[in-house]
C-alpha cells in the first residue's frame, strides 16, 4: 500500500525491494534496542501535531489472540506463558493485546500483551497516554476508577452490564435516560473495534507466531498499531476535510 511504501521510504518505481534476509535483520535491530515502542510514539506525535490525534478521551479494550495448545513437542507441554480463558461459554488460550485509542479518530496510541487470563481492568490505566479528561470501556471496566493506579482527573464511562440495562424500565424518565446514554457511550467505543479487525483480518495476527510473551510479540504489536494509526489516520484526515468543507459550505450559504 502506497502509505507503507512512504513510511519505509521505498520509491514506487524500484525494481528491487529488501529481501526477507534484510527485513529480517530489521525486526532484530527493533527488538535489541527495543525501538517498536518508540516508533509508535513517533507515529502518535506526528498525528497529533496534524491535529489528528486529539487525546482529550480514550476508548479501550482487549482482544483475545490464539495459541497452538498442543503438546505435542520435547517438553510434552503447552507454552507456560500462554493461558486459557472463558468467555461465554467458550474456552480459549493464547494471549491478549490490550490497546487504547483516541475516542474521536479511533487511532491506537497504546498497546499491551499479556497472558489471556489476565483481567481486562487490571491494564485498564496503564493504556491511557496521561491527557485523558474521558476514558470509555465495556462493562469488564467496571472499577478502573476505584483501582490503585486510577487518576482522580480522569472519568470513566464503562458500560452497565447487560442484565442491568435490561432490567431498565424505559417508562421512567431516569432510567430511560441512562439507557440513551448507555447508547451513546457503545458508539464511541465503537471506534475501539476498527483496529482489531486490520490487526487480525489484514495483517494476520489471529494466532500467536512465536512461544512465550517476550519482545518478539511486543514488537509486532507496536509496529502493527503504528502501521495501523498510519493508514487510519488517511481516512481520519479524509472526513476532516469533509467536515471541513461542509462547514465552509454553510458560513457561505449564511452569508449569501
Amino acid at each position: 500500500m502506497p502509505v507503507y511504501r512512504e513510511f519505509a521510504k521505498l520509491d514506487c518505481v524500484l525494481e528491487r525491494l529488501p529481501d526477507e534476509s534484510t527485513i529480517l535483520r530489521f525486526r532484530h535491530l527493533l527488538e535489541k534496542n527495543n525501538l517498536a515502542p518508540d516508533m509508535l510514539r513517533v507515529v502518535n506525535a506526528l498525528l497529533s501535531y496534524k491535529g489528528l490525534l486529539l487525546k482529550t478521551g480514550t476508548a479501550v479494550d482487549a482482544t483475545l489472540i490464539n495459541a497452538p495448545s498442543l503438546t505435542k513437542n520435547a517438553r510434552g507441554e503447552r507454552d507456560p506463558e500462554m493461558h486459557q480463558t472463558k468467555k461465554g461459554n467458550q474456552w480459549y488460550f493464547g494471549m491478549k493485546a490490550h490497546i487504547g485509542v483516541d475516542a474521536d479518530s479511533g487511532l491506537v496510541y497504546a498497546v499491551i500483551t499479556t497472558a489471556a487470563n489476565v483481567n481486562d481492568v487490571t491494564q485498564a490505566n496503564a493504556l491511557l497516554h496521561g491527557e485523558d479528561v474521558e476514558a470509555y470501556g465495556d462493562s469488564g471496566y467496571q472499577g478502573a476508577d476505584k483501582r490503585p493506579d486510577a487518576r482522580s482527573d480522569v472519568r470513566w464511562h464503562a458500560a452497565m452490564r447487560p442484565g442491568k440495562r435490561k432490567a431498565l424500565d424505559k417508562s421512567q424518565c431516569k432510567e430511560r435516560l441512562a439507557d440513551q446514554i448507555q447508547t451513546i457511550n457503545a458508539r464511541i467505543r465503537a471506534k475501539v473495534e476498527h483496529p482489531f479487525g486490520v490487526i487480525k483480518q489484514q495483517f494476520g495476527f489471529a494466532k500467536v507466531r512465536y512461544k512465550r510473551l517476550g519482545e518478539k510479540h511486543r514488537t509486532d504489536r507496536h509496529v502493527v498499531c503504528a502501521c495501523q494509526s498510519m493508514d487510519g489516520s488517511q481516512q481520519a484526515a479524509g472526513i476532516a476535510g469533509i467536515r471541513a468543507s461542509e462547514n465552509s459550505l454553510r458560513v457561505f450559504e449564511r452569508s449569501v
